[in-house]
């Protein structure tokens, strides 16, 4: 079975930390864009950050560079996804999605779901006091 298993959401306080992992299973991640997105309610899903397979490029949306870091580990097939400094507006469903490197990573990004073959379930995130 063809899946993307995320983890590591969960209740943090503004300032903290998380990281969430994205593990594949029933196909590798060789040639494959992995992109993070998150949906609060009431908002479209957003990409936050991708990284590509062919040279490891990575893509971030404004809003999240520097305090956010994507890490791939293609023998784990898994991705990672740092959050450092968190604040009240991440507060999200997070998403991992792979696609085909078709483009380039930020282009993966920016152009929504359409490019994504593989979706998991989603990991909530919630950056409250």
């Amino acid at each position: 079975q063809l899946q993307l298993v995320e983890s590591g959401g969960g209740l943090v306080q503004p300032g903290g930390s998380l990281r969430l992992s994205c593990a594949a299973s029933g196909f590798t991640l060789d040639y494959h864009t992995i992109g993070w997105f998150r949906q609060a309610p009431g908002k479209e899903r957003e990409g936050v950050s991708c990284i590509s397979s062919s040279d490891g490029s990575t893509y971030y949306v404004d809003s999240v560079k520097g305090r956010f870091t994507i890490s791939r580990d293609n023998a784990k097939k898994t991705v990672y996804l740092q959050m450092n400094s968190l604040k009240p507006e991440d507060t999200a469903l997070y998403y991992c999605a792979a696609g085909w490197d078709i483009t380039t990573v930020q282009a993966m990004c920016i152009m929504g779901p359409g490019p994504y073959d593989y979706w998991g379930q989603g990991t909530q995130v919630t950056v409250s006091s």
